[in-house]
């Protein structure tokens, strides 16, 4: 990795020293030594999400994928940290107008970062109908429409119930996105990951995006250097966490409601930036 170059997050709002545990409470493989944890949440304290650290994205609009899920906001049904973990679970309950409730996470405005390595250890939900994903989206969107997918999306580990243990990674630009049929994606198989825990990595670069799950990698997209329809990941983004139920690609084979709750439980989620 000697050589990179990395631009340092424009907006840090909190730094951290050291990480002590994996899904087993133990140390874990660690990441190169050039690499700098610089946020994280560990999910120590019991209750609501830090909100030093996560703000919610709230409703039931379907957020442009026919979703049936309402978004809910300081809801500790919905979201909560016990035990260690950041639980994040989907009620089949009438909320707003829908038939499901859940919670969609976002460090918007409370860690935005250019480029880096995102680690999140997490144990996925089951059954048909959910969708959760882990992924990120820009905090100030300029390209093209000033909209989606002009502006980027980087899905680092996304999940649908009916098709479980497929773990999918994807970009969206406007060159490449899934309603042109032209997104660059990829798929690893987790036969256990609804039932332990598995850590989903992704390193961005000025030249490169990774993903990983643990130690393997299965998602390469190189920079092409025509601009932005092909690279918007030049700016910040922010992370996002969230259970979606149903909608165009979760709820293709329909949603068992037998289900629920299910929840998506998360032990850490850790930042780091590439220092020489």
């Amino acid at each position: 990795m000697n050589g990179r170059t990395w631009i340092i997050s424009i907006l840090i709002f909190c730094f951290a020293a050291g990480c002590s545990k994996d899904s087993n409470g133990s140390s874990g493989n660690e990441p190169d030594p050039h690499w700098e944890l610089v946020w994280s949440d560990e999910f120590d304290a019991t209750g609501l999400p830090d909100p030093a650290k996560w703000g919610y994205d709230v409703g039931g609009s379907g957020w442009g994928n026919n979703e049936l899920q309402y978004y809910t906001e300081n809801n500790p049904n919905n979201a909560r940290v016990m035990n260690g973990r950041l639980i994040i679970e989907a009620h089949r309950e009438n909320f707003g107008g829908n038939e499901y409730t859940s919670a969609r996470l976002v460090t918007r405005g409370k860690g935005d970062w250019i480029f880096g390595r995102f680690e999140i250890n997490a144990k996925l939900p089951s059954g048909r109908g959910t969708w959760p994903a882990i992924w990120m989206l820009p905090t100030q969107w300029s390209y093209g429409n000033g909209g989606w997918p002009d502006n980027g999306e980087i899905d680092i580990m996304e999940h649908v119930g009916y098709d479980p243990g497929v773990i999918h990674a994807s970009i969206h630009t406007h060159l490449y996105n899934w309603p042109a049929g032209t997104q660059k994606t990829a798929i690893i198989n987790i036969p256990d990951a609804e039932t332990a825990f598995h850590t989903y990595t992704l390193e961005w670069s000025a030249g490169k995006i990774e993903v990983f799950v643990d130690d393997s990698l299965y998602f390469t997209v190189l920079n092409e250097g025509t601009g932005w329809q092909a690279w918007p990941f030049d700016k910040a983004f922010h992370l996002i966490l969230n259970i979606a139920i149903g909608g165009n690609w979760g709820g293709a084979q329909g949603v068992d409601n037998s289900i629920f709750p299910q929840r998506m439980e998360v032990e850490y989620v850790r930042v780091y930036r590439w220092v020489e």
